[in-house]
């Protein structure tokens, strides 16, 4: 691990003179206060990602925690890794190792997402939210974690299963039937699920695998790869030319991990950031009702949701109910304050909103979504900032919120008829 010191970090002046040392490569970096670890994340290129942490839109861009964490470091290290893959992996372990105050400051072990490893005769690899890990249901031999971007963790499953095909199914392989094996069956044929079923791959080479994949996330590549090596060379002096070809493809895909989905990932993804969006629902202007949903650390955080029935908005009067939700969201100081306000609609939508957080003393920024005739998502008004960086999310939240409208009215009005 390279270690660099920047005195009085906050200070462009001193980061200025030290940040030529921090390489392009992909790796893990440490906010420090003295020995004690504040915080750790992962990056891309170490120098691009430590850099944006000293621009003038702090603030804007990571929230205040991250703003604090940054005035209370006063030297950052640094771990390179071979791949934004094994950065990912490596910020968990230490994360757990560590736990940082500014990695857990505002969210518990339990809301993390972890990957497991059951105790099975074909052990599945499955992604687990951390309330989930003690709750008897599965039974699971190994867990890694935390990570706490979800879909950082999607992806970076898909990568590893491309290298080491694993079965990640609802029920246990062994309970799967005839009927459940067809429906995988593509899974099979392109390689993404191992083919037990046919005997092509038995028990004991699935086993091997599950123990790759154990020690990679582990953070043990090499031994993973000297074993490959190993493996092969067994092959080779048994003749079988097939097998050992396919575990040499498997050492060139551990050595060239594609890493383009994590990368595209991270570009959209800021520690920390927060949105809220908002839709209003009724028939006719007949029980109208609102519905906040929230997207944070690259997740939708259901727990999180909130819905309101209108009570003083005119029927049909949407203005009027987005008002009315805006109020009562925000005389709720004890729930935690969005980075940016997401609303379905064109420009009356968003400046209703705008003018709301206003009257209330409240300065977050708005987008709106802009729908076609076929309700998909046209157009996005609002900063520029905010429409680029965090287009993909935007459009999510906003198709998520409108599903979670209409599900709640139909709910409300069923009661009510």
């Amino acid at each position: 691990m390279n270690l660099i010191e920047y005195k009085n970090l906050p200070s462009s002046k001193h980061y200025d003179k030290a940040r030529k040392n921090l390489p392009s490569e992909p790796g893990v970096y440490f906010f420090k206060k003295g020995e004690k670890i504040l915080y750790i994340g992962k990056a891309t290129s170490l120098k691009d990602r430590v850099r944006s942490y000293f621009n003038d839109d702090l603030i804007n861009t990571r929230g205040p925690g991250i703003l604090d964490m940054v005035f209370q470091s006063d030297n950052i290290s640094y771990q390179k890794t071979e791949s934004v893959l094994e950065a990912l992996i490596l910020e968990s372990n230490l994360i757990k190792k560590h736990q940082p105050i500014y990695n857990v400051k505002e969210k518990d072990d339990k809301s993390f997402n972890h990957v497991g490893i059951t105790n099975e005769e074909f052990p599945r690899v499955l992604l687990i939210r951390g309330k989930d890990l003690d709750s008897g249901e599965l039974k699971l031999k190994y867990s890694y974690g935390p990570f706490p971007n979800a879909g950082q963790l999607r992806e970076a499953l898909k990568l590893i299963q491309k290298v080491f095909p694993f079965f990640n199914t609802g029920k246990p392989v062994s309970k799967l039937n005839t009927a459940d094996q067809k429906r995988i069956g593509l899974n099979i044929q392109i390689g993404l699920y191992p083919d037990v079923f046919s005997g092509k791959v038995s028990k004991e080479e699935y086993n091997k695998t599950i123990s790759n994949i154990k020690m990679f996330f582990e953070g043990k590549k090499k031994r993973v790869i000297t074993n490959l090596k190993k493996q092969m060379d067994t092959e080779s002096k048994k003749r079988n030319f097939e097998k050992a070809a396919e575990i040499k493809k498997t050492i060139f895909a551990l050595n060239h991990i594609n890493d383009i989905s994590l990368l595209n990932e991270e570009n959209t993804y800021s520690e920390g950031f927060r949105m809220e969006s908002y839709d209003i629902a009724h028939m006719a202007g007949k029980n109208t009702v609102g519905v906040m949903v929230v997207f944070q650390d690259g997740e939708l955080k259901k727990s999180e949701y909130k819905k309101f029935i209108i009570k003083s908005a005119k029927a049909g009067d949407d203005y009027g109910a987005l008002k009315e939700v805006i109020e009562r969201r925000f005389g709720h100081p004890e729930w935690q304050k969005p980075d940016l306000i997401v609303v379905d609609g064109g420009v009356g939508q968003k400046n209703k909103i705008s003018k709301t957080l206003k009257s209330i003393n409240q300065n977050i920024p708005v987008v709106s979504v802009v729908k076609d005739d076929k309700h998909k998502a046209r157009e996005i008004l609002g900063q520029k900032e905010f429409k680029e960086k965090y287009e993909k999310q935007i459009i999510k939240v906003n198709a998520e919120t409108h599903r979670f409208a209409i599900v709640f009215h139909r709910k409300r009005r069923g009661k009510l008829l």
